[in-house]
């Protein structure tokens, strides 16, 4: 049986696939390099690799390099260099934005690259850019360890790290990034270093926050924290009370303990009642949880209370559903100057205006844990105690892109008096390029110069991306 890269790619089938930058005797050179696959447009697993979780995204790269190693991915790299190729990379291909996919380039697949190792006795795992947090979850829970890491299973290790990280356990453990140790990273030379606080400090700051501006990291190593059973769930009210719910919780979250961890929802259920939801997540000590959870549970009574002990890896996905791969999404997202009444009352009409039942808009807040890291210690900047703001637009037709797009713009537009330009780069879309700056503050300068000496040809731009000196 023929692999995808032993197929002849013949001019009309590349005419009829958008065009090919990559002739026969290149792509044979790519394959010779690598222990991994190249698939090609219309070959075998190529349209499942270029596939991501967004069905807004539809792009062809020229050839998909399916990296088994750290070799691999320096090789696909080089390749890419030689042949003045864009390059993007795809580690779990949660990203919102599509930037793990790139059209009529060479895109770098680290969906096979899934290995962890879990040391119990220095509580730390050593994991490959190809998981997923679920994935990486049964890893440690089977040692009774844990670290920050999302509040959605299928979003992949490697994006969600390199970005800063927020999660269930960020207000008791910090960030994703304030719990990595070390990174293995392939530079845009070809090298394959170890950053860390000890090595390359300036490449290991840099890599905390600030996406994937810097290399390809091929394994991350990471802090766990002991934790099995968490307090979690949905608590569930009718939509009539999301003012009086928002803004009890305004007031609420800030003097919540670090483990305690809430997620306001304006949201459609599934048999189709709007509603109002706090996502709960307590991971504290057992005996003290009821007491830590009962203000929520006395704003109400909820229509439903579904918050019940579970194991963490339950926890971490407890609203995959509400997010699955194959809708189309479109996201707004930036972090609060002040949640006030005013401002509510926008969110609370505009989520009423959503077209689509699918579509929600979220109400976040972090500080604890992650508040006590200076501003200047992580390329993520903002660590004040804040409110976020997360306006996902989910659809499940082409056909309602216009209408959906138009409403979550509309919504972003009315929440411009409240919201401020600090931004996680994360949930940004291609669009918002020119909000980069603004998303990383007082640590935007120092970027540009880890930036100019690791890839001074801006390599890797496919990314909210900083852009090198001249």
């Amino acid at each position: 049986m023929s692999t995808a890269a032993d197929q002849h790619v013949t001019p009309e089938l590349a005419a009829s696939v958008g065009g090919l930058a990559l002739d026969e005797t290149k792509v044979h050179d790519l394959k010779a390099r690598l222990r991994g696959e190249v698939l090609q447009p219309g070959g075998d697993g190529y349209e499942a690799a270029r596939t991501v979780w967004n069905a807004m995204i539809d792009r062809r790269p020229a050839a998909i390099a399916r990296c088994v190693s750290a070799a691999d991915v320096a090789a696909a790299v080089a390749f890419a260099r030689e042949h003045d190729l864009r390059l993007s990379v795809r580690g779990g291909g949660h990203n919102v934005a599509g930037n793990a996919v790139v059209d009529r380039g060479l895109m770098l697949d680290l969906s096979r690259m899934t290995g962890i190792r879990v040391d119990p006795a220095r509580r730390t795992a050593r994991a490959e850019p190809g998981l997923t947090w679920g994935q990486f979850d049964r890893e440690t829970h089977a040692f009774g360890l844990a670290t920050t890491g999302g509040v959605v299973s299928t979003t992949g290790i490697a994006g969600l790290t390199l970005g800063g990280g927020l999660g269930w356990l960020l207000r008791k453990h910090g960030m994703v990034i304030d719990n990595l140790i070390s990174a293995d990273v392939v530079t845009a030379d070809g090298r394959l270093l170890t950053a860390s606080a000890e090595e390359h400090p300036d490449l290991f700051w840099a890599l905390r926050g600030g996406g994937g501006n810097f290399g390809v990291v091929t394994s991350f190593e990471y802090r766990l924290h002991p934790l099995t059973q968490v307090l979690g769930g949905l608590l569930i009210h009718p939509r009539e009370r999301a003012r009086d719910g928002l803004r009890f919780i305004r007031d609420f979250a800030p003097t919540m303990p670090e483990d305690l961890a809430v997620y306001s929802f304006l949201l459609t259920t599934p048999d189709g009642v709007p509603a109002f939801a706090y996502a709960v997540c307590y991971s504290g000590p057992p005996e003290r949880a009821d007491a830590t959870v009962g203000p929520l549970r006395a704003f109400g009574p909820p229509m439903a209370d579904l918050v019940q002990p579970m194991p963490y890896p339950a926890m971490q996905s407890l609203i995959d559903a509400a997010v699955p791969p194959g809708l189309h999404y479109y996201w707004k997202a930036a972090l609060f100057k002040e949640v006030s009444d005013a401002a509510i009352d926008t969110l609370v009409e505009h989520a009423a205006q959503a077209p689509s039942p699918l579509t929600s808009v979220l109400l976040e807040y972090y500080g604890g844990a992650a508040s006590r890291v200076g501003e200047r210690d992580t390329a993520y900047p903002h660590r004040e105690p804040l409110f976020g703001l997360v306006i996902n637009a989910a659809w499940a037709s082409p056909a309602d892109t216009e209408a959906n797009v138009a409403w979550a713009r509309a919504m972003w537009g009315a929440a411009q008096d409240f919201v401020g330009d600090r931004m996680y780069s994360n949930v940004m879309m291609a669009e918002d390029q020119d909000k980069v700056r603004a998303a990383y503050g007082v640590n935007y300068e120092r970027l540009v110069a880890v930036k100019t000496t690791y890839d001074p040809a801006n390599v890797f731009r496919l990314n909210q991306n900083v852009t090198p000196a001249a």
